[in-house]
């Protein structure tokens, strides 16, 4: 209140200082205006005593203490009083000139000067104002009393009391309630304070019931649970803790728990504690040996929740779980998960594991480490032929014959199948990687008796060696599967390791994988074409469908490069049946540009592709491109007709009632059987190129001569039309065409080409005749064209 009253004193001591000192000086500036005019006369007519009587009049103002008047002519001079001090406060000087008016105007007669005080808070502030002041002052002292009773009565008291049950609350421990009721805020605070009283002593009830709770459930609880401190002294346990360890509570409170760990697992438990106590977090749990009060030990799980600061420490709560018969069972299921169920020997799950270890310790010897990769040739015709009973008997039986050849510490794995590999560690591993190749390579020499067969079997064992050849475990497995491949594809039965070689055919492998799958997604794929002439007419009969690949980079890929790689990884359907159905565009637009519909279209198909809904998707891309089944002809190889397979078989024969044709392509190589010719739907064949160029002009009863002209009997015995591949001169021509041959087909004539190459080359014939020129001639036009 003083920070607030002195500023509204002091202005209005201000402001009444200056009220009254303006209307002093008004005062006195009237008075003189006055005094002045009334003293214009007497000065005129020199009447000396109104001059002194106005005087006195002027001097009777309590501010003024004395006045002079004086004629211009200095004869009157009048002065009141006529004895004055001036040693007390200096005075203020005021002249005023006195004027007369005359009957020729105002006439300057004389000069009246006064002297007052100077303006000050005594001389303008009256005594009413004074005791005005002092009554505000007094009310304003009365209020700041009753203010200040008015507060200890209705804020200072109830406080008080506040603070006398917030005390007595802490000292006695009991929640203390505020004796105070009002009904202003002081009274609502009371209210509250005594409800949250109440609230906080049902939540301490509550609370101490859940204690009670807890510690019950903690030592009924059919579990081991212990706590531990900071410093991994044990601090409780349950009952159950107590009855499956036999310890007694006070055996075990305040004792390191780690004290009753094996010491082989006392460490582990300590690095353990220490990334737990740093993760705040709850641990999945890890595996320890406990021993008990008795001296026996158990596997137990111990899983702990170490829990943020409780008052002044770190709580944890653990549940410690007996799992020796788990482990037990854990150890039995990780063997039988390594371990090939038929043959007892490490699966190729184990084989990964023992790999990864044998490569550490050959780091640490600074050694080298084989690995023998065995694959049993011809495995399948077992399984196929006397059942998957003999065959996993044979397996057994290998791998008897294979455990008496490797060495002791040589690891033996089955990795599926009929495939076995072993890992053979020395300082120099290549001579006793060989040395036990050759001694599994010999326990084939003797049949194998299954079931009362004797059955002679053989290995195709490939061998890799690390760190020469292999960076790590699954490169030493790959390039071992690699060498043991290349043994496959060079005719089974041996040993091969490891080369560059080997890798650099693998690495075109690949990049043949590479080129197939950017093919397919750019459609880099094309089917070029290779007319099919009959011999006698020279027209053109059909067109054989042949598949390139125009890599970006590379050119263009032969289908040898592309076929086997292809059929292997499974792409070949994708890209015959992409081929198919280009070849038909193809078709479609030379048939209308050269008016060549009566020409059919040959096409190669895979045994892959034979599949009992490739009818239907044959028809459904003949009708999109509006081409007849019957200018259709299906090329297979016997390749495809020796897997006497019903699915192909009944394919074919599909197709043959939908009024397609069936050639067979290659004839008289590979597994020749004229009962092919018998048994399937064949329209057309083909005979292999390998005989036309042995053809011998000199001696007409040469083998190959024979062989074209015995083909072309039996092939027309069964109504089959007859195609020699390969022609490349006019002699071959001419033999063929003696010989009765129909159609054929070569580089005399012209080279595979895409299709609008071929159109152009084709453009200067006309009827369907493939030449009007010498063979000759024409064969070295088309060549030109086609480069």
């Amino acid at each position: 209140m003083l920070l607030l009253v002195a500023p509204l004193f002091a202005l209005f001591f201000q402001l009444s200082y200056d009220r009254a000192a303006t209307e002093s000086r008004k005062n006195i500036d009237l008075t003189m205006a006055a005094s002045a005019q009334a003293l214009g006369k007497p000065l005129w007519d020199f009447d000396l005593e109104s001059v002194r009587k106005i005087t006195n009049t002027i001097v009777s103002n309590p501010r003024v203490i004395r006045a002079d008047v004086t004629d211009t002519f200095g004869e009157i001079h009048a002065e009141t009083p006529s004895e004055h001090d001036d040693s007390g406060n200096p005075l203020q000087k005021i002249s005023l000139p006195i004027t007369f008016s005359s009957v020729d105007g105002n006439k300057e007669v004389g000069t009246l000067t006064v002297w007052i005080e100077r303006t000050s808070f005594r001389t303008v502030i009256n005594t009413r104002e004074i005791v005005f002041l002092s009554i505000f002052g007094l009310a304003v002292l009365l209020i700041s009393a009753a203010a200040l009773i008015a507060n200890r009565m209705t804020v200072i008291r109830p406080l008080l009391h506040l603070t006398d049950a917030i005390i007595a609350t802490h000292k006695l421990g009991s929640r203390q309630r505020v004796d105070w009721t009002s009904n202003d805020e002081m009274g609502t605070l009371a209210k509250e304070f005594n409800e949250m009283q109440e609230e906080l002593e049902a939540e301490e009830i509550a609370l101490k019931s859940a204690n009670a709770l807890a510690q019950a459930i903690h030592n009924l609880t059919p579990a081991m649970l212990y706590s531990v401190d900071c410093d991994g002294n044990v601090s409780a346990v349950s009952d159950y803790w107590l009855l499956a360890t036999g310890f007694s509570r006070e055996d075990v409170i305040s004792k390191a728990f780690s004290e009753f760990l094996d010491p082989a697992s006392r460490e582990a438990y300590k690095v353990r504690s220490k990334l737990d106590n740093d993760a705040s977090v709850t641990s999945p749990g890890d595996t320890f040996k406990f021993t008990c009060s008795n001296g026996s030990r158990m596997d137990v799980l111990i899983r702990e929740t170490i829990t943020t600061q409780w008052g002044k420490q770190d709580l944890s709560l653990s549940v410690m779980t007996d799992v020796s018969e788990l482990r037990e069972a854990e150890q039995r299921n990780h063997q039988q998960a390594i371990t090939d169920h038929l043959t007892g020997l490490l699966n190729r799950q184990g084989l990964e594991m023992t790999l990864g270890e044998e490569i550490r310790q050959t780091d640490e010897r600074k050694g080298e480490l084989a690995c023998l990769f065995i694959d049993l040739d011809r495995f399948k015709w077992i399984n196929d032929n006397l059942g998957h009973t003999a065959g996993d008997l044979a397996l057994c039986k290998v791998t008897e014959r294979m455990q008496q050849q490797v060495r002791p510490d040589d690891a033996l794995a089955r990795l599926g199948g009929d495939e076995f590999a072993t890992l053979v560690a020395a300082p120099r591993a290549e001579h006793v990687a060989r040395e036990v190749a050759e001694r599994i390579a010999r326990i084939f020499d003797t049949p194998f008796d299954i079931d009362g067969t004797p059955m002679t079997l053989s290995a195709s064992i490939g061998i890799a060696l690390y760190p020469t050849q292999a960076r790590n475990a699954a490169d030493l497995l790959q390039k071992s599967d690699m060498a043991m491949y290349t043994r496959k594809k060079g005719g089974r039965k041996g040993i091969t390791m490891f080369s560059d070689d080997i890798a650099e055919t693998a690495r075109t492998r690949a990049e043949i994988e590479s080129f197939i799958e950017q093919g397919l997604a750019n459609d880099e794929f094309d089917a070029w074409l290779q007319p099919i002439i009959d011999l006698q007419s020279g027209r053109i009969a059909g067109f054989e469908a042949l598949m390139r690949l125009n890599h970006p980079q590379k050119g263009i890929v032969t289908p040898a490069d592309i076929i086997p790689v292809a059929e292997e990884t499974g792409s070949i359907n994708a890209i015959g049946r992409r081929i198919f159905k280009q070849a038909l565009h193809h078709l479609a637009k030379i048939s209308d540009r050269l008016d060549l519909h009566d020409t059919y279209l040959a096409v190669n198909f895979s045994p892959l592709q034979f599949e009992p809904g490739l009818p239907l998707k044959i028809m459904a891309d003949l009708q999109e491109t509006g081409i007849s089944p019957s200018r259709i002809v299906v090329e297979v190889t016997e390749e495809v007709l020796v897997h006497d397979d019903a699915i192909i078989y009944a394919t074919l024969k599909e197709l043959s009632a939908l009024g397609m044709r069936v050639a067979l392509d290659d004839f008289g190589t590979g597994y020749s059987s004229m009962s092919y010719l018998h048994r399937f739907p064949v329209d057309i064949v083909k005979i292999d190129q390998s005989f036309i160029h042995a053809l011998n002009s000199k001696n007409s009863h040469d083998k190959s001569n024979l062989l074209i002209e015995g083909i072309n009997t039996i092939a027309h015995k069964l109504n089959c039309m007859v195609v020699a591949e390969g022609i490349e001169t006019a002699n071959q021509c001419d033999m063929l065409m003696a010989m009765g041959i129909e159609f054929g087909q070569g580089f005399y004539f012209a080279r595979p080409a895409p299709a609008d190459d071929l159109i152009s080359q084709l453009a200067g014939n006309t009827g369907n005749v493939w030449t009007q020129t010498t063979p000759e001639e024409l064969s070295c036009k088309i060549e030109s064209t086609a480069s």
